[in-house]
């Protein structure tokens, strides 16, 4: 096999210095975005963690999500997919969460995570039972919704993120080099070197920014530059009212982690999920979000912003992502890398991923383009559609408003939920002779 072809090789030989641009790549995309939703958790805590304590479950979770990354594009026993997803901290429990750390602290928190980690990997060893229910079509639409959900993200991202200056020219201006950046090299660069467009986007916009005085050094210089995770740093309560409704939430993640390996190689290797991949997707989902839980930290899984970059460069030799996860565990071990890479601002984090979460939209229009434009298919789709965005984005939460409160936290704004719900129950439902 020719050597720039051993990269859009699943099992290609590339070598480290080959595969280590673009492991730097995906990193790079999803590093300070990792960060945030544990922090979030951590300060809705009560009694409330300290800073310093914050910021040790956040290397503990990247430890974590290093050593799933790996595990997950090297399978052990059932746990791994095989398949080049890199893994990361959740944003979909931030919210639930949250209310737990508030309600009845921290070790709850912990508590919740580890049952909801083995339930999610006993989802997966028993997918032989349900796999054929999840329909391409189904695929398709969750992979559509979660690009349709993160599209918020990155426009977000863009303009500054959840700072007082959002929308300011200087956080455009810095975005639009980014995002500049990287269309002109796609456009112009030749061979591989063009799948390297949003690494080069990302150094031309941290340049921008610096020139113009939007980047913080000023973490650089806190806590230590080694730290080993600590083996449960926090003692685990087990609270069913939190169990249960951690468990309910890590079927939606389950779900977006079924819809993230679907496109990977739906999008890349035009074919669907096997059995044993979507096995190992889903168990090391669960066993990786244990092991996070162990370390004192929240539930990790697979990360769309990094499936959206290997669509689109097409990149899927694992061995890039098993580079990437041993950077993340070094990161997590000594501090100081993480420091450097949060320095990213967000608007040059904004102007990769208004290319890269794009590409994941795009995926799901192409499975369900092969799932067929049947009569059948058409409409499960416009329902679907329909409801899943008609009700998720409407600024009145009033058409939830009689059901439980539990129901409204998980469908009101999740519109990956609402889709997977919706078009498995239409496919269930409607007759196969609409096909014809």
């Amino acid at each position: 096999m020719d050597r720039k072809a051993e990269l859009y090789s699943l099992e290609g030989k590339a070598g480290l210095f080959q595969v280590l641009p673009y492991s730097i790549q995906q990193i790079l995309a999803m590093f300070v975005t990792n960060m945030v939703p544990i922090t979030l958790i951590a300060a809705a805590a009560v009694p409330a963690l300290a800073q310093a304590e914050i910021l040790s479950l956040m290397q503990s979770a990247m430890v974590a999500a290093g050593i799933a990354t790996i595990i997950q594009a090297t399978p052990i026993w059932k746990l791994g997919s095989g398949l080049p997803i890199f893994m990361g901290v959740s944003f979909t429990f931030v919210v639930p969460l949250s209310a737990i750390a508030a309600r009845h602290g921290y070790g709850a928190v912990i508590g919740a995570v580890l049952v909801g980690g083995l339930f999610e990997c006993a989802l997966g060893l028993s997918v032989r039972y349900w796999r054929k229910i999840v329909a391409p079509i189904v695929s398709g639409l969750v992979v559509m919704g979660i690009g349709l959900s993160l599209l918020a993200t990155a426009a977000r991202s863009f303009g500054g993120g959840y700072i007082e200056d959002f929308g300011s020219i200087g956080n455009i201006a810095i975005g639009s080099v980014t995002l500049l950046t990287c269309l002109l090299w796609m456009v112009f660069a030749k061979g591989t070197k063009k799948q390297l467009s949003i690494l080069i986007g990302l150094a031309a916009g941290y340049l921008a920014a610096l020139l113009m005085g939007k980047v913080d050094f000023s973490g650089l210089g806190e806590g230590g530059w080694f730290a080993l995770p600590r083996l449960f740093p926090y003692a685990p309560t087990f609270r069913v009212d939190a169990i249960i409704s951690i468990c309910i939430i890590y079927l939606i993640s389950a779900t977006e982690t079924l819809g993230d390996a679907s496109a990977v190689v739906g999008g890349v290797m035009n074919r669907d999920l096997s059995k044993d991949e979507t096995m190992g997707a889903l168990t090391i989902d669960g066993m990786g979000s244990v092991l996070s839980g162990i370390l004192g930290g929240t539930p990790v899984t697979s990360y769309s912003e990094n499936v959206g970059l290997t669509i689109m460069t097409r990149v899927v030799n694992r061995r890039v992502a098993r580079v990437g996860g041993v950077i993340m565990v070094i990161a997590g071990l000594f501090p100081g890398i993480g420091r450097f890479i949060k320095t990213i601002p967000t608007p040059v984090i904004g102007g990769v991923l208004l290319i890269v979460l794009g590409q994941i939209l795009v995926s799901g229009i192409q499975m369900i383009a092969r799932a067929g434009f049947t009569p059948r298919n058409k409409l499960i789709t416009a329902i679907t559609l329909s409801i899943a965005i008609g009700f998720t984005t409407s600024t009145e939460a009033g058409i939830w408003r009689e059901l439980p409160v539990a129901v409204q936290s998980i469908f009101s704004q999740n519109v990956v939920a609402v889709i997977f719900i919706i078009a498995l129950v239409l496919n269930l439902a409607l007759p196969k002779s609409m096909e014809e």
